[in-house]
């Protein structure tokens, strides 16, 4: 595999070369199918064909986890409630699958019927038996030359039908059968010799088609999300993040807005910036808005929701000048047609890659429907899902210092910095307790202003730098806010900072991973720690919870991160509670059966006996 490595810079977002495959491993385009156990393993795998009617009818995930954010709605909220308050403390593991690739290990596991799809770092995709962790069939793709900022991240799977679907680094998508791992279809989603772009979020299966959103936003693509045809990889439809002149009433400039949605200044000189359009006619080619994760989806109404990423440089906007329409957006698309239904762009004119990421939360309250989307800023916004307005902004969720000065030659210090806030880490929302849960960082960064330069292909394009302040204390924050109110109900402090994401169930438990290896159930009504376990790795998979034979389990990967530099492993991790999975068969180890002289002394002389004479097998030559 050619991947072509990028020299790193400080501050959290890194350029890398993947690896290839498994030592000894031949890699190919063909699944690897795994030797079957001696010992046998119950119940055998149940692959079920996922319809689009079971999707659009799921308001939450229960037996099945069928898409990355647990059902359209992105709540990553189960009905399940075997595990609760009260007997979270007897979490154990029932079994653990390493992938032999231990880097940054971003992964949301799918459970359809009773087999997982889960991704590994580099585009893997594996099925697993997912009451046993069995092995089923390994599909391994060649990755064509690819420029990555943050890893050889891959976030997860769709399921429909009867396949398997899933973005490769090297900006494919791949249709695979769910019952073999063979290759069904595969599409160019972006120009194979352009190596900026690459896919990282797990796509998302609606209405017969499949959808994905382009990642490389650091290195000046032109952003896009898509839509393909889940029989035939036929392209759709298409809508560019950045909209050219003519797509935008004032084409990606905007209305040069001089404050964020409620009032937080944003230290702009308009005047300035508006003297410099006519300057950067076509900054809007290269104007970035990638988009990484996963979207919500309302089958009812035919709309995706999903979040617009940082423009292009990142760091000086001078030669972008506008509010860079649609990059630090939350953005809502007609399905059927990728048609614009309305933007809330959150930061217009991002010079502190603090664009938002998070995926988007559907919910309803009092017969109300809104979407909430979280930010690197610190707040988590809260609109109309029907035309993009406004309701409210939370209380902030992590410390801001300095916030949305604008980056000098000197440097100036600012916090939230650019891993800080909430990063990508999807959050979890509970109907029971009407709290959203979100993991966040503290991580104040200077930020340093750099020359004007020119874009080049496959090479990060930030004209500035951001550094990370070893000085400094820097830690995580899980929060807990109403979403009616937006005040924070509870908070945790962890001492490390998080990129990952968190599960609610039924109980009323929250699971959570955590940068130092820890992962965690709390009392998702009041914060308190119920239950631990150390991965020995960084945990930056988002959990998941599923049931098989009357078993709730919760899955979640622990690899580390190349963004947060976290300890590595390669582990999926799987839960249950004790009691639950009861005694265990253990196989039955016979006597080995053989003739033996034995034990013999120095110096004591002994022949072994020596065996019949037995004919030649074929004549002597």
């Amino acid at each position: 595999m050619k991947v072509r490595s990028v020299s790193a810079f400080v501050a959290g977002i890194i350029l890398v070369s993947t690896a290839g495959c498994k030592k000894g491993e031949q890699q190919g385009e063909e699944p690897a199918q795994s030797e079957q156990s001696a010992v046998a393993v119950a119940p055998p795998a149940a692959y079920t064909n996922v319809s689009d009617q079971t999707l659009a009818a799921s308001t939450s995930a229960g037996q099945d986890w069928l898409v990355y954010g647990g059902a359209y709605n992105n709540q990553r909220y189960s009905s399940l409630d075997q595990i609760t308050k009260a007997n979270a403390k007897d979490l154990t593991l029932a079994w653990i699958y390493q992938t032999g690739i231990a880097e940054s290990f971003e992964t949301t596991p799918v459970v359809a019927g009773n087999t997982m799809y889960l991704t590994t770092p580099e585009s893997h995709v594996v099925a697993l038996n997912a009451a046993s962790g069995q092995k089923l069939w390994e599909f391994i793709p060649h990755i064509g030359q690819t420029s990555l900022c943050c890893g050889p991240n891959n976030r997860g799977v769709a399921v429909w039908g009867d396949k398997v679907y899933v973005g490769t680094l090297d900006s494919r998508l791949i249709a695979l059968n769910n019952q073999t791992g063979k290759l069904v279809w595969q599409t160019a989603v972006a120009d194979s010799g352009n190596s900026s772009y690459s896919l990282t979020m797990a796509p998302l299966a609606f209405e017969g088609k499949i959808f994905v959103g382009t990642s490389g936003g650091e290195f000046g693509i032109r952003g896009f999300v898509a839509a393909y045809d889940a029989q035939t990889g036929r392209l759709v439809w298409k809508w560019h993040t950045v909209p050219g002149p003519t797509e935008a009433p004032h084409g990606w400039f905007g209305d040069y807005k001089t404050t964020e949605p409620f009032g937080a200044s944003l230290h702009r000189d308009i005047a300035q910036e508006k003297a410099d359009q006519d300057n950067y006619p076509s900054a809007w080619m290269h104007g970035g808005g990638g988009v990484s994760m996963t979207p919500a989806f309302d089958p009812v109404t035919h709309t995706l929701f999903f979040s617009v990423g940082n423009p292009a440089p990142d760091i000086n906007g001078d030669q972008r000048p506008g509010d860079n329409l649609y990059t630090g957006s939350l953005v809502a698309l007609d399905a059927t047609n990728g048609q614009l239904r309305w933007f809330f762009q959150t930061l217009p004119h991002d010079v502190w890659n603090l664009s938002p990421i998070s995926p988007p939360v559907l919910y309803s309250l009092e017969k109300q429907n809104y979407v909430a989307q979280a930010g690197k800023a610190g707040w988590l916004y809260v609109v109309d899902p029907a035309n993009g307005h406004p309701v409210l902004r939370s209380d902030n969720f992590t410390p801001q210092d300095n916030l949305f000065v604008h980056p000098t030659g000197e440097g100036i210090r600012m916090a939230p910095g650019s891993n800080g806030g909430n990063g990508w880490s999807p959050l979890s929302f509970s109907p029971r307790t009407g709290l959203i849960y979100s993991l966040a960082s503290h991580q104040p960064m200077a930020f340093f202003k750099g020359e004007q330069q020119g874009r080049e292909e496959g090479k990060l394009w930030l004209n500035g730098t951001m550094r990370i302040l070893p000085t400094e204390e820097s830690y995580g924050i899980i929060s807990a806010i109403d979403v009616r109110t937006g005040a924070i109900k509870w908070q945790r402090r962890v001492p490390k900072p998080l990129l990952g994401g968190s599960v609610v169930n039924a109980g009323d438990v929250l699971f959570v991973g955590e940068s130092n290896g820890m992962v965690d159930a709390f009392d998702a009504t009041n914060g308190s720690l119920l239950w631990q376990f150390p991965a020995g790795a960084g945990v930056h998979g988002a959990p998941m919870t599923y049931a098989v034979n009357g078993i709730q389990y919760v899955a979640i990967a622990a690899g580390g991160s190349f963004q947060l530099d976290t300890p590595r492993g390669d582990d999926v991790l799987v839960f249950a509670l004790r009691e639950k999975l009861g005694a265990r068969t253990m196989p039955g180890y016979g006597v080995p059966r053989y003739k033996r002289v034995g034990p013999a002394v120095p110096s004591a002389t002994r022949q072994a006996p020596a065996a019949p004479a037995k004919p030649a097998t074929s004549p002597a030559p």
